[in-house]
């Protein structure tokens, strides 16, 4: 049994489509109103179906008042990390400490490539996500400069700044070994999708991956939030499960259906809080 003991996040994910941009924020207003924790979109700017994901979350924090943005995830091939560090700075301080920042390899690379991003291995992919995470947390960290020598990326005397509103956690998605290590070194979160995972035991497997590299490391398992991505709606006895049994403590809904979100957050996030905390307690 793995309890990791963090506050449980319920949220959906929202389809960032240009085709009816009203829709998309309406989403998002409405899982505020339904008492949701966070809202997330995809980030896929090679995909013109797509909004603008930096945009948008600039967008919809402007037009609700609590709830929390991230990308679902930031690919960062086509998002360099000291731009990004600078954005997601930038947003949290007008959204009032409201964004956290999710980070992804990359993986269409044939599109990254099109639109002039690096075409990277996967063990490329892996150290340039090392470095991202690096340079972010340096130009948040202000006073000073930021000097970053790396395979993929370097910074020469960068000044820090601005520092985010609040402490931003860095989530990383990601299934293979060598992100994982990565994960438990370095990141705030793991963020994998459950219909990706494929075998039931994977994302055991991926815990004591993660687990194992934060205590090489000197940090605790505990200090890694697990997040998880569903692919259909699940009653409230198996979320509670996934976060008792699995150390899952924020699940996000992949869904467009404003039903399904209104009951994910007025029916299904209450029951599984009181299930979860009459376990723990």
């Amino acid at each position: 049994m793995t309890d990791y003991g963090h506050d449980l996040l319920f949220s959906a994910n929202l389809i960032p489509s240009s085709e009816h941009p009203d829709t998309v924020v309406a989403l998002a207003r409405l899982a505020e109103e339904a008492g949701l924790d966070l809202v997330t979109f995809q980030d896929h700017p090679y995909q013109p179906a797509f909004l603008d994901t930096w945009t948008l979350l600039s967008y919809v924090a402007a037009r609700t008042s609590t709830i929390r943005v991230a990308g679902n995830v930031h690919p960062l091939p086509l998002r360099p990390p000291a731009m990004l560090a600078q954005s997601a700075a930038s947003l949290d301080l007008l959204s009032g400490g409201r964004f956290e920042l999710a980070l992804g390899a990359g993986g269409f690379w044939d599109a990254i490539a099109a639109m002039g991003g690096p075409r990277r291995t996967p063990g490329e992919a892996v150290t340039a996500v090392e470095e991202s995470i690096a340079i972010i947390r340096a130009v948040w960290d202000p006073p000073g400069g930021v000097s970053f020598e790396g395979e993929h990326y370097r910074v020469t005397g960068m000044k820090r700044g601005p520092r985010p509103a609040h402490d931003i956690a860095v989530w990383v998605g990601g299934y293979k070994p060598r992100m994982l290590d990565l994960i438990g070194r370095t990141a705030d979160g793991w963020l994998p999708s459950l219909p990706s995972l494929g075998s039931p035991g994977a994302l055991d497997r991926g815990n004591t991956v993660i687990d194992e590299a934060a205590e090489r490391a000197g940090r605790k398992p505990s200090d890694i939030r697990r997040l998880l991505n569903l692919g259909e709606e699940l009653p409230a006895e198996r979320l509670a499960e996934l976060a008792l049994a699995h150390g899952v403590s924020a699940f996000t809904l992949m869904t467009m259906d404003p039903g399904q979100i209104r009951r994910f957050g007025e029916e299904v996030a209450p029951a599984v809080r009181r299930l979860v905390a009459a376990e723990r307690a």
